[in-house]
């Protein structure tokens, strides 16, 4: 078990420079809906029914925005700026519905850093397989930051 063992932290505000770029390719399978519809209880027939989704204007089932969301932050998490940040502010547009089996790549550049604020903002971009652009935004995130403060105090005798 992880719990109360070091970790590696992500990098400072003052190690992140405006321009820097991430960028990762995620393939939407069909474990990652079905563990997404399990642990959300979300039953939206547009996600998962075949036989629905055709019936609509997407003709076929899409994949939740919330899933494409958790791809962005989970990239924040672990790369840019890494293990113990926070995510103080989003702002997604989907532009385009991406679809099951779809392979996306997604583009994070670093726009601005703000180190008296300890927040970088990070420009957010997805495409598809067809160089569409699916995904847009921006997350604005606090990289680590450790406190120095004593978290016990030591008794004295006197």
């Amino acid at each position: 078990m992880l719990l109360g063992k070091k970790r590696k932290l992500g990098r400072k505000i003052e190690d992140i420079t405006v321009g820097e770029k991430l960028k990762l390719t995620e393939k939407v399978e069909d474990k990652d809906l079905l563990l997404y519809l399990g642990l959300t209880n979300d039953g939206n027939p547009l996600y998962i029914q075949h036989d629905f989704a055709s019936t609509t204007s997407f003709e076929k089932p899409v994949v939740p925005n919330i899933m494409l969301t958790g791809i962005v932050t989970s990239a924040v998490s672990k790369y840019m700026p890494g293990p113990g940040s926070y995510i103080c502010e989003q702002h997604l547009i989907f532009k385009k519905p991406v679809y099951h089996y779809a392979t996306i790549d997604f583009l994070l550049e670093v726009t601005d850093v703000d180190v008296r604020g300890n927040l970088a903002t990070i420009r957010v971009e997805g495409t598809d397989e067809e160089g569409a652009i699916c995904i847009e935004g921006k997350v604005v995130a606090q990289p680590p930051k450790t406190s120095n403060k004593l978290t016990t105090q030591a008794m004295e005798n006197f």
